[in-house]
């Protein structure tokens, strides 16, 4: 980035940083935009430069973190399975968890912290997680080749999207536990999946395989 881009970078992040201590000292309801802004001595017209409500600062390290996944997921290799491409951004993302330290790291597990707290959060971000899972669902049906209406691409998302709340229920001590926790289910998916499952079955398709079974 430039100067001017790191600037604002740190600019925002200053921005984020301020808002979580506040929500957790003082609480999401209590605490004013204007307090915010004047933690980090900008006007609340700076702050609205950045973000549009309190929700969208409490959420930005979630709302990033699914622009960043969306990102590796169009990237991957076509000759990938659908449920594969998805798993291997995810490791793409957790190996990026992994590496991250200091005032980053005490950023993301504050604003985990936050939203689980905190029950307007979790549903915003619920409503984050339901909105980016119809994204997915429309990359994975264009690998496919089909309607993002198509059943198989909603099922193969819906799939992995489960896997991700059931890492969210869990404890979050520390980033590579969460790292951890993921990686186990993703273990565990597709040790328990067999393998094709979530390639569109070919007209024919379903007929051979009893026959092809037997023999």
């Amino acid at each position: 980035m430039g100067l001017r881009e790191r600037k604002k970078q740190r600019t925002r992040d200053a921005l984020i940083d301020a808002a979580l201590d506040l929500f957790l000292s003082q609480g999401y309801e209590a605490t004013t935009i204007d307090q915010i802004a004047a933690e980090v001595e900008v006007s609340p017209r700076t702050f609205f430069r950045y973000f549009a409500s309190k929700e969208d600062v409490a959420l930005s390290l979630t709302a990033d973190e699914q622009e960043m996944f969306l990102a590796e997921l169009v990237a991957r290799p076509w000759s990938e399975s659908p449920f594969t491409a998805l798993s291997q951004s995810m490791r793409a993302m957790l190996s990026i968890l992994r590496e991250i330290d200091g005032a980053e790291a005490g950023r993301i597990l504050k604003a985990q912290r936050l939203v689980h707290t905190t029950p307007s959060l979790l549903a915003g971000a619920m409503r984050l997680i339901r909105e980016n899972e119809r994204r997915l669902v429309a990359e994975v049906a264009r690998r496919m080749g089909t309607a993002p209406d198509d059943l198989q691409s909603q099922l193969v998302v819906s799939v992995f999207v489960s896997i991700g709340l059931l890492c969210m229920n869990g404890p979050t001590e520390d980033l590579n536990g969460l790292a951890r926790r993921y990686e186990d289910l993703l273990t565990l998916a597709e040790r328990s999946l067999r393998p094709g499952w979530d390639l569109p079955v070919r007209p024919g398709q379903a007929e051979a395989e009893p026959a092809s079974a037997a023999s």
